[in-house]
């Protein structure tokens, strides 16, 4: 279904029951993912230790790979060996989080992942003070001239993409509000239009 539809990446979280309190799926789902998917894969790692599993992910099939900035020591780091397997590198970063974890890595990544939601958990209730931060960040991007994505994840609903869009994102992850609709290939399409 996804294949066919108007949505432009397969968004996996990777949660691994200590970084958030819940555990999903992990390398061999991703691999079976990448076996069928016609569409790059975005994988966001909600995991300790990323830097660990950065070369095993490429082998997977990641695309594009986000680790979190609040699990990252080195995040520069972190940054320059996930380009250096060919992925494009994204950081995710909680809701409680400042954008100035991103002053100095924003012209070394391609996106940045808004978590519009305590990660762990989908169907969570979006945090209204994202717009804010999403206006913030892409004032920064802008001022800095460069072509970094925000990417937004969690509590994406029909009702939000048009003011998450028009407050810059660029990029809507809507797993719940897709996947529970009768008709997900149409909500798709809905989101792509805000």
């Amino acid at each position: 279904m996804v294949n066919n539809s108007d949505a432009d990446w397969f968004h996996l979280d990777v949660m691994d029951g200590r970084f958030v309190p819940n555990i999903s799926f992990g390398l061999p789902v991703i691999q079976q993912i990448k076996k069928v998917a016609t569409k790059p894969l975005d994988v966001h790692l909600m995991i300790v230790e990323p830097d660990l599993y950065v070369e095993a992910f490429k082998k997977a099939g990641a695309d594009i790979l986000s680790v979190h900035a609040e699990a990252c020591t080195h995040l520069n780091r972190t940054i320059q060996f996930i380009k250096q397997q060919g992925m494009k590198a994204g950081v995710a970063i909680n809701p409680h989080t400042s954008l100035s974890c991103l002053d100095y890595v924003l012209e070394d990544i391609d996106l940045v992942c808004l978590m519009s939601v305590n990660p762990g958990f989908g169907g969570q209730k979006f945090i209204p003070q994202t717009y804010r931060k999403i206006e913030q960040l892409r004032k920064m991007i802008d001022a800095k001239g460069l072509q970094v994505d925000i990417e937004i994840d969690g509590g994406v609903t029909e009702q939000n993409a048009g003011q998450l869009i028009a407050a810059g994102a660029t990029v809507l992850v809507a797993g719940n509000t897709v996947f529970s609709a009768s008709n997900p290939t149409e909500v798709i399409s809905k989101l792509k239009l805000a």
